[in-house]
């Protein structure tokens, strides 16, 4: 993948090894295997990233070995999704762990990562616990939610692993909202814990995808430890100022409307600007998972207007905005911004796993198209390439989109923990 960083190559040799906690759809951990770490462990609890992340490997192994026709075969159906993971050597796939990480599953995790190591160090350890639990949003929804959600305490989870292995340096990934949760109580016990009790020097700021050339405004807490004993510091990272825009994505994608889209389609333009640069569109000559979600005549409505205001005025349309008779959310006094259009002349708003259950938050710009983004938008907004396949129902793939580490910022920060170590 490039990147604004110089990264190179999934081909260059490996040099260091990576565990991938809370893995998700794999976008932290493909910036850190496209930087040339080896990857030693995926573990993750939802089974469809599971599935997610054993296709990407099976991704990987083919290209690398000239079989990459095979991978394409499977994005068409034409061969099964087991075929496709029977080309891979024997227990090429063990490294994903579909486990959820509690006090009642560690010790598994543990002998099977021991194994997967065979004796080998791990360097790195990435992850990014759920995010919900220290959300600004998910707050403001239920003012007792910290206290009752035992996601709050997931780091001293991560931090298990962090005791076991004992690796050169970890990166936590987070939302902001970790620096305000229980008025900033959680962020301070976890700097303590992982430093007096680990024994890592800990660093954090707040990185927003936008500078690492997603065409998003992704804010996140990039936490990074190493060993004391290290002669390390917090990486300075770039900025990428191009003026990228949401609708640089757009361009070469077919038009569609609500509901449409098939397993695979043909391109609707050549292959240019954004895409090509940054090879979100790489490797295939046609593009997956371009499907959107229906909607009904209201919504479709209120999406009208949503582009129109949004054209005319430059501004995003209120729920107070919304005449009464097409109006679907009651509440006109809080919340009403829950009609987001994502412009085509700026970057996108942030993606959430909200996606997953309307589109509402995410309108295709294209009033011709009147329609919420598809799948495959959504991917790329979140810097994934075309050849990236998120297995699952679609409500899923949007899901994992939305939870994800954006793969360019992921190779950003990958680099520089390569150049350190």
């Amino acid at each position: 993948m490039v990147s604004p960083c110089g990264v190179a190559d999934v081909n260059m040799p490996k040099m260091f090894t990576y565990a991938d906690l809370f893995a998700g759809a794999g976008g932290l951990g493909e910036g850190f295997l496209r930087t040339g770490f080896d990857p030693v462990a995926h573990v993750e609890m939802d089974e469809d990233a599971c599935f997610t992340l054993k296709t990407r490997i099976a991704y990987h192994y083919l290209k690398n070995h000239n079989q990459f026709k095979s991978y394409v075969s499977y994005l068409k159906k034409q061969i099964t999704r087991d075929a496709l993971y029977k080309l891979l050597p024997e227990g090429h796939l063990d490294s994903v762990i579909n486990k959820r990480i509690s006090g009642h599953t560690l010790k598994g995790i543990f002998e099977k990562i021991d194994g997967l190591l065979n004796d080998r160090k791990l360097d790195v350890i990435v992850g990014g616990p759920p995010c919900q639990a220290y959300s600004a949003m998910g707050r403001a929804a239920d003012e007792h939610r910290m206290r009752r959600d035992p996601r709050n305490l997931l780091y001293e989870k991560y931090g298990r692993f962090l005791e076991r292995y004992n690796p050169k340096v970890f990166v936590f990934e987070n939302v902001p909202g970790l620096y305000t949760a229980g008025k900033g109580k959680y962020h301070k016990e976890m700097v303590r814990y992982f430093q007096d009790d680990l024994g890592y020097i800990v660093k954090d700021e707040v990185l927003d995808a936008a500078d690492f050339g997603v065409v998003q405004r992704r804010k996140r807490v990039i936490v990074i430890g190493w060993k004391k004993e290290l002669a390390f510091s917090y990486p300075q990272f770039q900025k990428l100022q191009d003026g990228w825009t949401a609708g640089d994505i757009f361009k070469d994608l077919p038009h569609l409307k609500a509901g449409e889209g098939k397993d695979t389609s043909d391109y609707a333009g050549r292959r240019a600007g954004y895409v090509n640069k940054f090879e979100i569109r790489n490797g295939i000559d046609f593009v997956t998972q371009h499907i959107t979600r229906p909607h009904n005549e209201k919504d479709l409505k209120i999406y009208a207007l949503a582009i129109d205001k949004l054209e005319k005025e430059g501004v995003k349309i209120k729920n107070n905005q919304i005449p009464e008779e097409f109006r679907t959310q009651s509440n006109i006094t809080s919340f009403l911004d829950r009609f987001k259009v994502v412009g085509r002349d700026a970057v996108s708003h942030t993606m959430i796993a909200h996606i997953a259950k309307d589109g509402h938050h995410y309108i295709h710009p294209d009033k011709k198209q009147l329609r919420s983004i598809s799948v495959r938008e959504a991917a790329r907004i979140q810097s994934f390439p075309d050849d990236y396949f998120f297995e699952g129902s679609r409500t899923s793939a949007f899901r994992q989109i939305g939870n994800a580490v954006p793969p360019l910022m992921a190779a950003c920060i990958a680099q520089k923990m390569r150049a350190l170590l």
